[in-house]
């Protein structure tokens, strides 16, 4: 292997050039497709990640197209990009889950090695990829059955100095909503925060719906990112003063039924407002639900059908 050969899994890309290939994961049937790109001045090394869910589409359209721009022979450093996390769940059009095993990959992380299905995934991501990276970027969305408002999340967890500069990528991105919170258990922003690697999870889509808008939401985010660590050339495209939430609270049903909300995203909800009920297959209230704090309703779920445990809505609190 050359000393500046950039390598992850069986791809590799020489200085100035980029590969194209797929992230095998080993004893199982998941080929993650990813673009490496190696630049011909040294630099960071950058992760995009798209499609930990299946559903989540802008961000895996997002990762496809930016792949597909960056020309390395304009690049100060290397980027790794994961178009398709998840692509098992992608084809079966599966919320949240991986079909093989049924677990959230975004709650895996950092996985095991002769794990599940899903946790090998994981698994083949920290131990390939992440020691590699100085920076990650995690793109997400609304999945099949959820509407949100973008939104960014980052571990408030980790060293100081990684907070610092996840925060910096968050003011960068673009979302105007921020969250700095505890990692949630097996997530790709808490994992990261453990290895020490600055992380963004960014949210922007919803419903299962390909929208330009939203794609175009992580596309700029992304390449701010990109200029802000000093991979790319040229200004940050302008963006608003992000809002700094600190809470971010979320309400589970405690029953399976029927779901219907009183309030929808983007709305400011006060404490102990009503947001929903869970009826029965006879209309009979099962439960009313009451917002947790007040704050703006970042995401709600749309379906009708209700599990017990499944997220009703989450509500950012500054």
């Amino acid at each position: 292997m050359s000393e500046q050969e950039y390598r992850v899994g069986n791809v590799a890309a020489l200085p100035g050039t980029k590969a194209m290939g797929y992230l095998e994961v080993p004893g199982t049937l998941v080929r993650m497709p990813m673009t490496v790109v190696n630049g011909t001045e040294p630099g960071p090394t950058v992760l995009v990640t798209g499609g930990v869910h299946g559903g989540e589409y802008p961000g895996i359209e997002a990762a496809i197209r930016l792949a597909a721009e960056l020309e390395p022979e304009k690049l100060r450093g290397r980027v790794t990009v994961i178009h398709l996390v998840s692509p098992l769940a992608f084809h079966a059009r599966q919320q949240y889950v991986v079909p093989e095993d049924g677990r959230n990959p975004n709650r895996q992380f950092p996985g095991m090695a002769l794990g599940t299905v899903t946790e090998r995934m994981a698994h083949t991501i920290m131990s390939e990829v992440v020691p590699q990276v100085n920076a990650w970027v995690d793109l997400h969305g609304g999945d099949i059955h959820e509407a949100l408002v973008p939104f960014t999340i980052f571990s408030d967890s980790a060293a100081p100095a990684v907070q610092a500069k996840s925060k910096a990528m968050a003011e960068v991105y673009g979302i105007e909503y921020v969250v700095a919170r505890n990692s949630v258990a097996g997530g790709t922003y808490g994992a990261a925060a453990s290895a020490g690697v600055p992380c963004i999870l960014t949210e922007a889509g919803q419903v299962g719906q390909l929208d330009e808008a939203n794609t175009q939401i992580h596309l700029r985010g992304c390449r701010n990112v990109l200029k802000h660590l000093g991979l790319l050339a040229g200004d940050l495209e302008p963006v608003k003063p992000i809002k700094l939430l600190a809470e971010f609270p979320w309400v589970r049903a405690e029953q399976s039924g029927c779901w219907y909300p009183a309030v929808r995203v983007g709305e400011y909800v006060t404490a102990g407002q009503s947001i929903g009920a869970v009826k029965d297959y006879f209309g009979n209230l099962l439960q009313e639900y009451h917002a947790p704090a007040s704050g703006v309703v970042l995401f709600a779920v749309t379906s009708l059908a209700m599990n017990q445990d499944d997220p009703l809505l989450a509500v950012g609190v500054a």
